[in-house]
């Protein structure tokens, strides 16, 4: 591709370029048949803009607040495992684009860089994902009680002026990533790899899980059954983490509780009764259960049925893995003036003028076909 990219899509095309195929797969890759992982996509055509003429709309305000933090437009930065894979700046590279474009990144657990060298290297508002693992007695030298490793973590966070806990629920166990298979060999490694090794085996090398070091095992390699991340997960994971566990999480933090991973209506109202500060609508980017839903179609209308901003991964990945900081940097700014250009085709001035009749659905025209 010649020339600068012009929207998101072109920085993934540069990403698969510069990025070696096991890396680049393991970003893009969803689970199983990745049924999920196209309708994520495709459920996005089946939504109409309905446009409103003949407004003022001389200056367009993109501006929003999420728990009372103000934002320049409604698009946040999900949390991204492993950034160091895409770029040697990884996770800061992100915070920095973050902090220049005035919105909130949510810094994954498995960071390549530790939640305290993010929070120090500038100013961006930062949420902190959480997965809640459970400390195996066998894989310590030091004894852990259950859930201390979880709760260690939401500490450093809170000590570190992380402003939410972001819960990821969806995960008791790891989806089956196929494209993590055909790697066959995911070596979490914290020492040195020896280069003959490397030359025998086509291994993804991953570097260390810096906000687990010295709580989890130092290294996980995969066998012909699955891939090293599985390993890690079903090693340590807690999947007996349920609805009453939020009073716990809750007791041990003053911070907001983002749950991440709701997609029907039942568990949205189980969440408020439970007393979260916000539900993130997600089917993990399609890298868990395949077959389940669209995010967009369970929440099809987004903005204009009430939630407050959307959140971007693989696309941040594909800005950091072309051109560092600057490519981050640049997809955001590429979808706010996408967002801004829509808001004044459409006839809307401010993120709050966008209604539900701006758009149609699927489900309008089953209704009008009843009719």
């Amino acid at each position: 591709m010649t020339g600068e990219p012009v929207n998101v899509n072109e920085f993934r095309e540069l990403a698969r370029q510069a990025l070696p195929k096991m890396y680049y797969d393991f970003y893009t890759g969803g689970a199983e048949d990745q049924c999920t992982l196209k309708e994520n996509e495709e459920a996005f055509r089946r939504i109409i803009i309905q446009p409103r003429i003949l407004r003022n709309v001389r200056c367009i305000d993109l501006s929003t607040t999420v728990l009372g933090y103000n934002i320049s437009m409604p698009v946040m930065i999900a949390p991204t495992s492993l950034q160091k894979l895409a770029n040697p700046e990884g996770e800061i590279a992100t915070a920095r684009a973050a902090s220049a474009c005035n919105t909130i990144m949510v810094l994954s657990t498995s960071s390549t860089y530790s939640l305290e060298e993010v929070a120090a290297c500038c100013d961006a508002i930062r949420f902190f994902q959480l997965y809640i693992y459970l400390a195996l007695p066998e894989l310590f030298s030091i004894v852990y009680k259950r859930r201390d490793i979880s709760a260690k973590l939401v500490q450093r966070a809170e000590n570190n002026g992380y402003k939410a806990i972001v819960l990821t629920v969806d995960s008791p166990r790891l989806g089956r990533r196929e494209a993590d298979l055909r790697t066959n060999e995911i070596l979490f490694q914290f020492n040195v790899i020896h280069e003959k090794l490397l030359l025998m085996h086509p291994i993804l090398v991953v570097p260390p899980l810096k906000n687990l070091e010295g709580l989890l095992p130092t290294k996980f390699v995969s066998d012909e059954k699955g891939s090293g991340l599985a390993a890690l997960a079903s090693g340590t994971l807690d999947a007996s983490f349920c609805w009453e566990d939020i009073t716990w999480l809750k007791s041990i933090t003053n911070l907001p509780i983002l749950i991440k991973g709701v997609l029907t209506r039942e568990d949205a109202i189980k969440a408020l009764e439970v007393g979260v500060d916000g539900m993130i609508i997600s089917n993990h980017g399609g890298r868990q259960l395949d077959y389940s839903p669209a995010t967009i179609s369970v929440l099809e209308e987004a903005l204009a049925l009430g939630a407050q901003a959307v959140l971007v991964g693989r696309a941040v990945v594909y800005g950091l893995a072309a051109k560092g900081e600057k490519g981050v940097n640049r997809v955001l700014e590429m979808l706010k003036e996408e967002l801004e250009l829509t808001m004044a085709l459409s006839g809307c001035c401010s993120v709050k003028e966008i209604s539900r009749s701006h758009v149609r659905t699927k489900h309008d025209q089953q209704l009008r076909s009843m009719l």
